[in-house]
């Protein structure tokens, strides 16, 4: 299986947007709203264009990878440039073949090159710790309560960055800022799916409920 990647073009939007909702569709919540997560993106102040790549089998977009910038604030007050990753989407008949790990390895990498210090994200410490995340309390890194949330994960991309510090993690708006009334309108141009129960979904809400003490 040959996969390339290659940034994101206009002519990929719906595409993407298509094979995001099939990749979260029913995972997480009945149904779900990655796929107008990713359409907001684009036009967003806090977007990182360059780290938005897709990932090509057979001349398919079968998944994609998505940046917005973050920071962390220190005791001080003062910040350090970081960034986030997510959605992350690959085609569910292919996931857990190497697509989705491929597309955060190279975006990694290239998240260096542009001088970020950390990654942060949210996810399953299963899915992630094997790039180098670790739990947001082996760096002191918090919410913006002072909490460690179990899901809450961190990558140094400058080593010992993060050394000596308590830090609280600020995420951009964009990821809280869906409002039901224009997900429905933009949801409504998709196919009908189904929407249920799936075991996923009460892990993740245990998930997020969780915090490291």
């Amino acid at each position: 299986m040959t996969i390339t990647l290659r940034n994101e073009h206009k002519k990929d939007y719906r595409v993407v947007e298509e094979i995001t909702r099939e990749a979260f569709w029913n995972l997480q919540v009945p149904g779900c709203d990655e796929h107008y997560l990713v359409h907001i993106m684009r036009n967003h102040p806090d977007f990182i264009k360059d780290l938005d790549f897709v990932a090509i089998m057979e001349d398919k977009i079968v998944g994609n990878i998505m940046y917005a910038k973050s920071s962390l604030v220190n005791e001080e007050g003062l910040p350090l440039k970081t960034t986030t990753f997510g959605p992350v989407s690959v085609l569910p008949e292919l996931q857990r073949k190497g697509i989705g790990s491929k597309l955060i390895q190279h975006t990694i990498e290239k998240a260096k090159e542009m001088g970020y210090k950390a990654i942060i994200i949210y996810g399953h410490p299963h899915n992630y710790c094997k790039h180098g995340f670790v739990g947001s309390k082996s760096l002191n890194v918090s919410d913006n309560e002072g909490r460690f949330p179990y899901s809450l994960l961190v990558l140094e991309l400058e080593k010992g960055c993060l050394k000596g510090h308590n830090w609280k993690y600020i995420s951009s708006v964009v990821y809280y800022g869906i409002t039901e009334e224009a997900f429905k309108e933009f949801d409504a141009g998709f196919a009908t799916k189904e929407k249920c129960f799936m075991p996923s979904q009460e892990e993740f809400n245990i998930a997020c409920r969780a915090f490291v003490e």
